[in-house]
């Protein structure tokens, strides 16, 4: 395994085609982190694929979903949370990501929504920060309410659109946090969010992620966190602007960033975007599809000989990118171990699992008595 720690900049992608060994490779890197360093460890995962995994060595997974009731608050912030005075500016930058995500709109948010919302969260954290314990924390709703009680008639029309997500059935992001955030190794499973939610929840877990970085780095700690499907972030305008702006800050704040996806047009959607690539000196890259291949061979600059170990390639082989060097990989993961049978994705092996752990937890079957006389 490469030491990413010793890297000018230890952000990373893993890129590949279904199948190719995405997940597996990203568990592979994770499990090694916890067993050599004392690292936290956060994961998003949109497929819950990492619970095994994560239950196995002790860590907390955090189920995010509407009949779910552990809860985390999208309104968390802490005394860490900006390196500049006022950590308030920049938990702002995030609710208004949130608030155009709710809002929708092909134009997002309009410049008299913006000054309201952002005029409105100033007034929320007041309270909070001149008395900061739990209970001051604010929820959503409160945001809800302080809206209500603008003037403007754009307060009220992003009052209403968040109504749903206060009072309404979406309104699971209306809770203070109840789960533990603290433990080493943390999931945040958001695979039975909707498609709408799913967006909501991937930003919700990536400020949580920052609050944690923040808190860490006080400590002297590094964070790595792991975006499973990050393509699903890269699609919204604001989810992906957020992504970026993550990309930008972690490496200065001790954290440790990396990508988990098989849409590399995704990952050059735009300018904004492609500074992912531009500020990641790791790259895991496995099988790729034909289209992929070329985009990626001018992005990086990888000859034809190096591109055939991404071309029909077998799982767990391909082309690790570490700084300037590029070195071709096979992968042979011993599939006898514990390891492998929590880290594996396909249905077949994971289905026989279940199947042997089922036998194996059958209570006996009772004798058969002859009543008979």
């Amino acid at each position: 395994m490469a030491d990413r720690k010793r890297l000018k900049n230890p952000n990373g992608l893993i890129l590949g085609t279904p199948g190719a060994g995405k997940s597996f490779a990203a568990k592979r890197e994770i499990a090694n982190a916890f067993l050599t360093t004392d690292d936290d460890i956060i994961v998003c995962d949109p497929e819950a694929e990492y619970a095994a995994l994560v239950q196995r060595l002790d860590g907390q997974v955090i189920k995010i979903s509407p009949s779910s009731t552990q809860y985390i608050n999208p309104m968390d912030i802490n005394s860490n949370y900006s390196e500049e005075d006022n950590p308030i500016a920049l938990k702002s930058d995030f609710i208004l990501s949130l608030c155009e995500l709710i809002v929708g709109g092909e134009e997002g948010l309009l410049p008299v929504e913006k000054t309201v919302i952002d005029r409105c969260v100033h007034q929320i954290y007041r309270r909070y920060f001149e008395n900061p314990v739990p209970e001051n924390m604010p929820l959503l709703e409160d945001l809800y309410n302080a809206l209500l009680e603008q003037e403007e008639k754009e307060a009220r029309h992003v009052a209403t659109a968040l109504e749903i997500y206060v009072k309404g059935s979406l309104n699971l992001f209306n809770h203070r946090t109840n789960v533990d955030i603290q433990n080493r190794f943390i999931c945040y499973d958001i695979k039975e969010l909707g498609k709408q939610l799913k967006k909501i929840g991937m930003l919700v877990v990536q400020d949580q992620v920052w609050g944690r970085v923040t808190a860490n780095r006080s400590e002297g700690k590094i964070t790595r966190y792991y975006m499973d499907e990050f393509h699903l972030l890269l699609r919204e305008e604001q989810t992906a602007a957020y992504s970026v702006e993550i990309w930008k800050r972690f490496r200065k704040w001790g954290g440790i960033p990396t990508g988990v996806t098989q849409n590399i047009k995704d990952l050059l959607a735009s300018r904004e975007v492609e500074n992912i690539f531009e500020n990641s000196d790791f790259i895991l890259m496995l099988n790729q599809a034909s289209g992929d291949r070329q985009i990626l061979a001018n992005q990086l600059g990888i000859s034809p000989y190096q591109l055939s170990y991404v071309t029909q390639s077998g799982e767990g082989e391909g082309l690790l990118f570490y700084g300037d060097v590029i070195l071709p990989f096979i992968d042979r993961f011993p599939q006898d171990t514990e390891l492998y049978r929590i880290m594996t994705t396909k249905l077949s092996e994971i289905s026989g699992q279940t199947l042997e752990s089922q036998e194996r937890d059958a209570p006996l079957a009772e004798p058969e008595v002859n009543h008979a006389r």
